[in-house]
């Protein structure tokens, strides 16, 4: 299974506005819609941050506040803005429930936080829920054993669940945008 992180959430705050760390640890503290999604300290929101200056995603530029201590501020490179994109609207994304929770709902804030529409991030996400379905339906159908029967069934009803509730995502896409 591929590691996920929240590098290409940092692009889609930095898409929304130029920053620095402190702010854009803001955005993680466990009280705030990332922070039930992420848990990120300061150690590892520099390290992401030097990681995607290092691939060139983003550049910085160290400014000197009267009156706060150095500070640099980020933003987006045309790069890092094409790599955002196509993070935002990945075609097949993970119908597996633990991408689903991270990245899944991180796309939704992050697109809600951009102004950008919601619908085909929650089309694709169904799209991809549909097709494992049906595939775990056909592998339970077909299984030869009660324990990898029960197993598939678990399954099963797990993304019944989950296509249920990208339901109720749906019906919430009007709602007022984050600010």
């Amino acid at each position: 299974m591929r590691h996920i992180s929240p590098d290409d959430v940092i692009l889609g705050l930095l898409a929304k506005q130029r920053s620095y760390g402190y702010l854009l640890l803001e955005h993680f503290r466990s009280d705030t819609p990332l922070g039930r999604i992420w848990s990120l300290s300061t150690s590892q929101l520099y390290v992401i941050l030097k990681r995607l200056e290092h691939r060139e995603d983003i550049d910085g530029c160290e400014f000197f506040p009267d009156d706060a201590p150095p500070r640099t501020e980020y933003w987006l490179t045309p790069a890092g803005r094409f790599r955002f994109e196509n993070w935002l609207h990945t075609p097949f994304p993970s119908a597996i429930t633990r991408s689903i929770r991270t990245e899944f709902l991180s796309r939704l804030y992050i697109a809600r936080l951009n102004n950008l529409p919601t619908q085909p991030i929650i089309d694709a996400q169904r799209e991809a829920c549909q097709r494992q379905h049906l595939l775990l339906i056909e592998q339970r159908d077909q299984s030869q054993d009660e324990i990898t029967y029960l197993s598939l069934d678990l399954v099963v009803a797990e993304m019944n669940v989950m296509l249920e509730w990208l339901g109720r995502c749906e019906r919430n896409a009007t709602s007022p945008t984050i600010t």
